[in-house]
Parts: structure tokens; sequence; C-alpha cells
């Protein structure tokens, strides 16, 4: 569902924060963003460890050219981008793997991300939370994603929303061991 002003799917609000679809416009400053956030991981690859990884970073907004997928900012009141999401309505577009079993009805979530100084104010849960929104809105029966070892703090936040452990969706792509959760929705 989408708003007949903007085009984007709705808004969701608390106290002077908004998420929602990224505008062209943000894409660019989101990009940034997320560089800042993940090269700020005691333990993550740097950019010069991981170019590629970084680049995809730098240009989420290719996200959402992908049917089905939505890229989520969340916005103080002046409009500046603190953080963002990549939001799928299924694997199809998810990138990692898709010979998973199991995930013919599951929605995906990828690059999570909070601004270094904006982290600790409840981002990274609208993020999550407007995710699951879409999934269900999408028809999904369960919502997926994957973290790392370095990603200790959003890995927590995860497990207090219910997100359970599944090692069936591990993997490694060389020596970082990526974890995969899920959510029944």
């Amino acid at each position: 569902m989408t708003d007949a002003t903007t085009g984007l799917a709705p808004a969701a609000s608390h106290g002077d924060l908004t998420v929602r679809e990224a505008t062209a416009a943000e894409l660019t400053e989101l990009g940034r963003v997320l560089v800042a956030a993940y090269s700020s991981l005691d333990g993550f690859a740097s950019p010069e460890e991981s170019p590629q990884y970084y680049e995809m970073l730098a240009n989420v907004g290719a996200f959402a050219e992908r049917p089905g997928v939505a890229v989520l900012v969340a916005v103080d009141a002046d409009g500046a981008v603190l953080g963002g999401v990549v939001s799928f309505d299924d694997m199809a577009e998810y990138g990692v793997r898709a010979d998973w079993p199991g995930l013919d009805r599951a929605g995906g979530i990828r690059l999570l991300g909070v601004s270094p100084d904006a982290q600790g104010r409840g981002i990274g849960r609208m993020l999550i939370e407007a995710c699951v929104l879409r999934a269900r809105a999408a028809g999904r029966d369960q919502i997926v994603l994957h973290s790392t070892e370095p990603m200790r703090v959003a890995r927590a936040m995860y497990e207090r929303l219910g997100f359970a452990a599944s090692p069936e969706l591990d993997f490694m792509p060389g020596t970082l061991h990526v974890y995969g959760y899920r959510l029944a929705l």
C-alpha cells in the first residue's frame, strides 16, 4: 500500500523519528550512513579489506530497483537520515542464497545500519518493526536475516524482538561466520 501523494509506503513515527521508504535524494546519504555504521564495528572487515561489500553499502539504492524490495530510512524531524535497512517481500531478491529449505513464504532483511552518532535511540528497532509490517502485508509467514559476530548489539536486539538463531541458515564466505535468524509471523 502506498501513499497517493508520495507514492511511498506509509511512514511510522515515534517522537521526532520517522521510518519510511527512502526517496531517491536520500539514497546516497543512506549509503554514507551504512558505510560509517559498518566500518565502526569492532572486528568487522574494513573498507580496504572488503571493498566490494562497502561498495554495495554505498550503493544501497540499487536494491530499490529490484521487484518487491524497499529501502527504508529513519529520519529525524529535520529530515536527516539516521539509519536504514533493505526489506525484501520474498527471498527471491535477497541475494545471498536461494537454496535454503522452507523459505518460499519468507521475507528478508539486509543491511540494517544506524549512524554511529544516532545509535541507542531505538532506530534499529523501528527499522526492524517496519520490515516486519511489510512482510506481514506481503503475506509472508516468516522473516529471515543474517548477522555476524561483530554485530553483537544488533544480534541482541534481534533476539529481544523474537528472532531465533537458525543454524541451518548459517554460512561462511571465506573465514567470516554469518549467522541466520528467523522470526515466525
